[in-house]
């Protein structure tokens, strides 16, 4: 709770600051319906003879008001509207509100914005988040990819994920099932920092399945996004909310991806943005490869291991890299024909047969279990029967 005579977050114990103060005004005036980011921004930026601050318009009668706007009818409408939100707005009772259910909001200019997101033409003037928002001195990759990813691509995001965090890379992504969710679990699991940028308000969690991410994020990491808490998740949330992930990131990582694929929304931006793109090759006969090997065709960085994703961001290599296994085209068929019921080699071998047309010699087969096993893809029970790992 905000002292107001004082001065001071009683909650925290420590001085508020002019800009603090002001953002119980920025609140208000980002819950404007019909007040967009440009318009806000159009608004606070209008008389270039003094400043202008949301307190300003806050205490301004609506004939004041249409001074900064323009002189049209919809002008006059945003002025009636503005004026007569602030007689009915409870300012500092709504901001608190946000502060008992752990949401905090930051404005462009305000400390807690972040840099990079303010560096884009198009960024949000208000942003709303819990737990942390990413640290602007320490190195940050957005990792991305397909929701319905292979096994191969589910090994890539969790090695990338764990490697890049130990390295105190900090991973951005947007929560969704596939490539995002597994890296930022990988980066979470290795103590590392990540935060999940959302289609839809920070207190709703999406995807439902995500639960246990979501609330990872949220004592460890951070989520935010730039619509009000309550938006509920909408399709047409979802690319506009590509632009503050690629922002936030100094690189943009793509994993697996189609050829026609929401990922390239991302990569798109980053590219405007002038952000580093880097994409993990697979191979030319997997479709989920389609998207990754055309932007690599297309100048896209190769991201061979973290070591050299790591290296292209700090210039330095990782010391004591953990080993990078790929896994080989038979590998990949052997692990897309196991599941979490125990089988013989002879019933994987059959599976293989009938599913990826592979007649593999048993002895083969049984070699390539083992290696899988060594590097922790499959488990053993008894000594004849394999399952995923």
């Amino acid at each position: 709770m905000i002292d107001k005579e004082k001065g001071i977050d009683i909650e925290k114990g420590i001085e508020i600051t002019e800009m603090d103060r002001l953002l119980p005004y920025a609140h208000w005036l980002y819950n404007i319906k019909g007040l967009g980011s440009k318009t806000i921004k159009r608004l606070l930026s209008a008389d270039k003879t003094r400043e202008v601050t949301a307190k300003t318009l806050y205490h301004l009668a609506p004939e004041a008001l249409e001074e900064y706007l323009p002189a049209s009818a919809r002008g006059r409408e945003l002025a009636r509207r503005i004026a007569q939100s602030a007689k009915n707005w409870d300012l500092y009772g709504n901001f608190e509100k946000l502060r008992e259910r752990q949401i905090y909001f930051a404005c462009l200019g305000h400390p807690a914005y972040p840099p990079k997101l303010s560096r884009i033409a198009d960024a949000p003037y208000g942003i709303y988040y819990k737990g942390r928002l990413p640290e602007d001195k320490k190195p940050s990759v957005a990792i991305i990819g397909a929701r319905s990813c292979s096994d191969y691509g589910r090994q890539m995001a969790g090695q990338f994920g764990k490697e890049l965090a130990k390295a105190g890379v900090q991973v951005i992504s947007g929560m969704a099932p596939g490539i995002d969710g597994i890296g930022q679990k990988a980066a979470l699991g290795a103590g590392g920092y990540s935060l999940g940028v959302m289609g839809c308000g920070v207190d709703i969690c999406y995807p439902l399945e995500n639960r246990d991410l979501y609330d990872l994020l949220c004592s460890h990491g951070g989520v935010c996004s730039e619509y009000l808490p309550g938006t509920e998740p909408c399709a047409n949330l979802f690319p506009p909310r590509n632009r503050i992930i690629s922002a936030l990131a100094d690189m943009v990582l793509v994993v697996e991806a189609k050829s026609r694929s929401g990922t390239l929304i991302t990569v798109d931006m980053a590219l405007e943005q002038g952000k580093e793109v880097y994409a993990v090759p697979g191979r030319v006969t997997e479709a989920l490869s389609e998207g990754c090997n055309r932007l690599l065709q297309q100048g896209a960085g190769v991201a061979i291991s973290p070591g050299e994703v790591i290296r292209s961001l700090t210039g330095k290599m990782p010391e004591g890299e953990a080993p990078f296994y790929l896994l080989s085209e038979i590998e990949s068929d052997i692990l897309q024909n196991l599941d979490d019921t125990p089988q013989l080699p002879e019933k994987i071998k059959e599976r293989m047969l009938l599913n990826c047309a592979r007649d593999i010699q048993m002895s083969e087969l049984v070699s390539h279990l083992m290696k899988l096993r060594l590097n922790g893809f499959i488990r053993v029970i008894g000594n004849s029967y394999f399952m995923k790992a």
